[in-house]
C-alpha cells in the first residue's frame, strides 16, 4: 500500500481546505520527500485522482488579486474521512507495509483518541510478536550462531532482531502515551506544528 494516500489525505484534513501547492509544502516540510514517495508529481495526481473517487471535493477558487493563476482547493468528504481513518489504522497495525507507511502513521498519530492509538500499538506489538514465533519455530538464536545455517542464518537473525527492535520501539511509544505525552484527538487544542520550539527543521533549504 502506498503512503502517499494517507500523507495527502492527512495534510487537507489538517488545513480543512487546501490546494496542492499548500499541500507539497507540508509534506516537504515534514520531509516526505526524503523518506516516501511523495514527489511533486504523486501529490498533484493523489490529489486528482482521490477527487475522482469522491474522497476529496474539489472547489476552483477565484484568481489571486497580485494577478497568479486560480487554484483548485480540496477538501475530505465523509468518505474521504473514513478512508484517512481506515489509513491511519492499517498503518499503525501493519507489520507487512514498506516504512513510510509506519512513519505516516506515527506522523498522524495524534489524530487518534489517545485509547485507539495505544490498542492499535498494542496489536503491532502482538502481531510482531507472532511473527518472531513463527521465525524461531525454524531458528532459535540461544541454540547457534546463524553461520552454522549458512547464510539463510543471517536472514533469520535478521528477521529476529528487526521483530525485537520493532517491537521495542512500539512498546516506548505505549508507555510515552500512557503517560500522557502528546495531546491527542478530543484532547483539546493543539499547534499545527510538527517540531518543537526551538527545533530546527532538518528538511529545511539551507
Amino acid at each position: 500500500m502506498s503512503a502517499i494516500r494517507l500523507l495527502v489525505l492527512g495534510a487537507v484534513r489538517q488545513h480543512g481546505r487546501a490546494h496542492g501547492y499548500m499541500v507539497r509544502n507540508d509534506l516537504e516540510f515534514w520531509g516526505a520527500h526524503e523518506w516516501s514517495n511523495a514527489k511533486p508529481g504523486s501529490i498533484y495526481h493523489a490529489l486528482k485522482h482521490m477527487a475522482k473517487q469522491g474522497l476529496l471535493r474539489a472547489h476552483e477558487t477565484a484568481p489571486s488579486t497580485a494577478g497568479g493563476p486560480p487554484r483548485t482547493e480540496y477538501e475530505l468528504t465523509r468518505e474521504g474521512e473514513a478512508e484517512f481513518m481506515r489509513l491511519l489504522r492499517h498503518a499503525l497495525t501493519s507489520i507487512e507495509e514498506k516504512q513510510d507507511m509506519l512513519t505516516s502513521g506515527v506522523g498522524f498519530l495524534v489524530d487518534l483518541p489517545r485509547e485507539e492509538a495505544v490498542a492499535l500499538l498494542k496489536e503491532r506489538v502482538a502481531a510482531l510478536e507472532a511473527w518472531r514465533s513463527e521465525v524461531t519455530r525454524h531458528w532459535r538464536p540461544e541454540e547457534g550462531t546463524p553461520a552454522e545455517w549458512g547464510h539463510i542464518g543471517e536472514i533469520m537473525d535478521l528477521w529476529v532482531h528487526n521483530s525485537d527492535s520493532a517491537a521495542a520501539w512500539t512498546r516506548g511509544l505505549i508507555a510515552r502515551l500512557e503517560g500522557g505525552a502528546y495531546v491527542m484527538a478530543g484532547e483539546g487544542e493543539r499547534t499545527p506544528d510538527v517540531l518543537a520550539e526551538g527545533v530546527p527543521n532538518p528538511f529545511a533549504d539551507e
